[in-house]
């Protein structure tokens, strides 16, 4: 018999009765029935119930050893008595009677408990990681992680393309978000940069003539974190020649749908082809080029219903500019003033002066009161749609027949309603997004049990940099602009569509793509409209450049982020449930205590000095 365990703790089944076994593992809870000791013995692949009778050799050691103290136990297999059979656990048929017992290492007390995964704060849990991670949640999450890359592997190569590695230690590059430095002790003064992400080796292997690419790539940016964002990610990288912005989604949906079916425990997934979405479209329906389609609302544009009308609010915002306009954000359900009031609030809350709203409800409500041995029993009588009642202020000063007119527009009816965001759309469309998603959200009118996919395309190329006052990329510098070198010639830049694309998955974006700009003409160009000379593109894109002189095939990509695409299937909403070793939100390792101080001996080596900030006050 093996010198540690002849059966893993998930292993043993009815099957095994009466079998001699060994098992090792941590003592994940113990319990004390009149005499004998009862012990679930916990290891990567489940647990098993062991039994001690006061007899068992071993017997006062293990009475007292800690919870997630390491044993080792020789014994025999039983079933379970009806009664006492565990249907939640695979090996809930079967004990161990211990024969004998040895402790491999004892636990001091513990930081944090195993057992039960009650709330604790976040530092405590990073700092006792290894702790954190013999949790049943966290411990399911982070095998989850490795079985979706390996999903991912498996069907990537499957559709014929070949994972290649590209360099961690790189040129800075000026786009995107700040780079991590390296310092290089060999050149002095000078640096590399960690990626943030493989962009221009990929098309440098497309140049090179390798047809489908992929990578499970790790990314590097030092920006603010967030719940959905680290400093350090992987990405399934994806670069393909000849191919068209279709030609990539039909690569990229069959992985999503067939990743989401396979490890979504059931949930329904978006068939592919997955919606489209133009860019513009998204934003004046849902406030958001991120839009979670499980909520059913969708925006529209009421000012006509509004110009020239009662309401002089918003009859004045839009004599103002003929940029601003009402959006309508339906509320199916909704037509409570209870409810309106308190979406008012919120919007309060959220640095709004209010909420508009008019809400829709029965005009011909009677009761009558019958004498029936002492009680009084209420009737409604049902009304019909012509006896609805529009309520609340912005009904009463727009009139009956605009009122009417939005109620049909919207498809509203009685017990529903309707909130207004007006003003120019460029600076309160996020705020209206919000608002979409907290009426749908209160309302219940979100449908949780899905994985709702969408293309997000059509972004524009270009966008006005209002801190800089001037023309800038809005997206991704390396797209090939819709039109090519004649609509960069020829149209406004503000007007120039991208062959830009995002996929996302219930407000989550998994990725940006595009296809890319394999000319080097037009790189120069659209370089050149965003304010950055030929001498600044040779310096800092010089390599891709100049690889685009001697044959450049038509060629784009993507990159969906696993950190979201894990989190999206465990069901998380931070992302630091499932990587193994996350970093606080302050970008601190607080187990590792990185980063540190280096010494005055590597610091000299590199020929650095640091230049702290100076404290004020």
């Amino acid at each position: 018999m093996h010198i540690y365990r002849s059966h893993t703790c998930g292993a043993l089944r009815a099957t095994d009765d009466q079998a001699v076994v060994r098992l090792s593992g941590w003592v994940h809870r113990k319990r004390d029935h009149g005499g004998l000791l009862f012990i679930d013995l916990r290891d990567h692949y489940g647990l098993t119930q062991l039994v001690f009778d006061p007899a068992t050799p071993g017997f006062d050691k293990v009475e007292r050893v800690r919870a997630e103290s390491v044993i080792r136990i020789d014994g025999k297999v039983v079933k379970r008595t009806s009664d006492t059979i565990n249907a939640n656990l695979p090996t809930g048929e079967v004990e161990v009677q211990v024969t004998s017992v040895e402790i491999l290492s004892e636990a001091a007390e513990l930081p944090l408990p195993v057992f039960g995964e009650p709330e604790y704060p976040e530092e405590i849990r990073l700092k006792n990681r290894f702790l954190d991670l013999r949790r049943e949640t966290l411990h399911k999450n982070i095998v989850l992680r490795s079985r979706v890359i390996q999903s991912i592997r498996t069907r990537m190569v499957e559709q014929g393309f070949l994972e290649y590695q590209t360099p961690i230690l790189t040129a800075s590059s000026p786009e995107g978000a700040r780079d991590f430095l390296v310092p290089s002790r060999m050149h002095p003064g000078k640096f590399y940069a960690l990626p943030q992400a493989p962009q221009q080796f990929k098309q440098l292997l497309m140049v090179s003539g390798f047809d489908r690419y992929f990578q499970i790539a790790p990314c590097f940016r030092d920006e603010d974190l967030r719940a959905d964002r680290s400093l350090e990610f992987y990405q399934l990288d994806v670069e393909m020649s000849f191919v068209t912005q279709e030609d990539v989604f039909a690569a990229i949906e069959p992985l999503m749908h067939g990743l989401f079916t396979e490890f979504g425990e059931g949930k329904r997934v978006s068939s592919y082809p997955f919606q489209r979405i133009p860019y513009r479209e998204s934003i004046a329906k849902y406030g958001s080029d991120k839009p979670d389609l499980r909520n059913p609302i969708e925006m529209q544009d009421v000012s006509e219903h509004f110009r020239g009308s009662g309401f002089k609010v918003f009859a004045s915002i839009l004599e103002a500019d003929a940029k601003n306009k009402v959006w309508a954000i339906p509320a199916k359900t909704g037509g409570s003033r209870a409810f309106c009031d308190r979406m008012n609030s919120w919007a309060q809350g959220e640095g709004q002066k209010g909420l508009g709203y008019i809400f829709w409800r029965p005009s011909d409500s009677i009761t009558t009161t019958t004498a029936n041995q002492g009680s009084s029993i209420s009737v409604d009588i049902e009304s019909t749609s012509s006896q609805i009642e529009a309520s609340g202020p912005v009904a009463k000063n727009i009139g009956d027949e605009r009122t009417e007119a939005l109620r049909i527009q919207l498809g509203l009816e009685s017990g529903d309603a309707v909130f207004f965001v007006a003003g120019n759309p460029d600076e309160f469309y996020k705020f209206a997004g919000l608002a979409r998603t907290k009426v749908g959200t209160d309302l219940g009118l979100v449908d949780e049990d899905q994985f709702r996919f969408c293309w997000i395309v059509d972004f524009p190329m270009f966008e006005w940099n209002d801190d800089e006052k001037k023309v800038d990329f809005s997206h991704n510098p390396f797209s090939m602009p819709q039109g090519e070198m004649e609509a960069l010639l020829t149209k406004d830049p503000l007007d120039i569509l991208a062959y830009q694309y995002d996929i996302v998955c219930n407000g989550y974006e998994l990725c940006s793509g595009a296809i890319r700009n394999h000319k080097q003409d037009i790189m120069l160009k659209a370089f050149e409209i965003a304010g950055y000379d030929e001498a600044f593109v040779e310096a800092q894109f010089g390599g891709m450049l100049n690889a685009f002189k001697y044959g450049a095939p038509p060629h784009g990509g993507l990159a969906p982020g696993i950190d979201r695409i894990v989190m999206l299937l465990a069901g998380q909403t931070a992302i630091r449930e499932i990587i193994a070793f996350p970093l606080n939100q302050q970008g601190q390792d607080v187990m590792m205590s990185a980063p540190s101080e280096a010494l005055d001996k590597q610091l000299k080596e590199l020929s650095i000095r640091t230049a702290l900030p100076i404290k004020v006050g």
